[in-house]
């Protein structure tokens, strides 16, 4: 997706998000950030939305959010006050394909429901991997395609729009799965229909 298409297709859900696509994507969330959480220490959440995952992350974790879209930011910001989110360090508006980040940064970096929306998936993997710690974690939760099935169809069905929808309904698992220092840990279903994958990364110490 386009900058521009990612843009504005976040200011159309901004208002919208908890309440939709925000409650199906629940259980990917709690199951993210309860990995975090036994991790502990500093956490990188990549596209944090308008912050629904910030409340489930232990007190005792140091959060760092950033976003492309500031009418997001803007929701996850009034979140943080209203809930008095004291682990939340900081959020930042910021391009995923340039972290202004020094390397190994954290211990833990946190994508969910990104890596299909961004104009270049390669880059922000490859991001994502530099600012991690050596022995780090990428936790990812995404929807990935499928090779065969109604569920493939209806993916490719929907692929055409999806500037407009705001993420790809075909993306293929391998685009995430080419940065040489990552190691892929754990490849999860997180629902029966499979709709929503988790998948654990660690960099090489």
């Amino acid at each position: 997706m386009k900058p521009e298409a990612i843009t504005s297709s976040y200011r159309r859900w901004a208002p919208i998000y908890d309440f939709t696509f925000g409650r199906i994507t629940n259980t990917g969330r709690r199951h993210a950030t309860k990995v975090a959480n036994t991790i502990g220490g500093r956490v990188l959440e990549v596209g944090v939305g308008t912050g629904l995952a910030l409340p489930y992350y232990n007190p005792s974790v140091e959060v760092t959010g950033i976003d492309f879209s500031e009418d997001m930011l803007i929701r996850a910001r009034a979140k943080v006050a209203e809930e008095k989110l004291g682990h939340v360090r900081e959020l930042r508006q910021m391009d995923a394909r340039e972290l202004d980040f020094p390397d190994a940064s954290f211990d833990t970096v946190v994508a969910m429901h990104l890596i299909s929306v961004v104009p270049d998936p390669e880059r922000v993997m490859a991001e994502m991997a530099r600012v991690c710690k050596p022995g780090g974690q990428i936790l990812l939760v995404n929807h990935f395609a499928r090779d065969e099935g109604w569920l493939a169809w209806l993916e490719r069905k929907f692929a055409p729009f999806a500037d407009w929808m705001g993420w790809h309904s075909n993306f293929p698992k391998d685009r995430v799965l080419g940065v040489q220092e990552l190691q892929l840990m754990e490849d999860k279903p997180l629902t029966s229909l499979g709709m929503f994958t988790f998948l654990r990364m660690e960099k090489a110490a």
